[in-house]
C-alpha cells in the first residue's frame, strides 16, 4: 500500500517569513486577485525579488490586526 502524499502549501510554509501571492491568498483567506488589489492599493507592503512579489507574514498579520472591528449595538 502506497502512502498518500499531502500537498498543502500552508502546512509546508509554517516556518517561512515571505509568501508568494498565491500562498498569501491562502493565508489571508482571499483570492489571488484580491491580494493583488490590496498590493496595488498600498494596503500591504511587499518585497520584490527580481520579478517575484513576496509578502512578509508580519505585514499580513499587522493588516489583519488593523482590519479588526468590534460589533456595537
Amino acid at each position: 500500500m502506497k502512502a498518500q502524499r499531502i500537498n498543502n502549501p500552508v502546512s509546508q510554509a509554517i516556518n517561512k517569513r515571505l509568501y508568494s501571492i498565491k500562498e498569501a491568498s491562502l493565508y489571508l483567506g482571499r483570492s489571488v486577485w484580491a491580494v493583488r488589489e490590496m498590493l496595488w492599493a498600498g494596503k500591504i507592503p511587499y518585497v520584490k525579488d527580481g520579478r517575484r512579489i513576496l509578502l512578509d507574514i508580519n505585514d499580513m498579520d499587522l493588516w489583519i490586526e488593523r482590519s479588526k472591528t468590534q460589533f456595537t449595538f
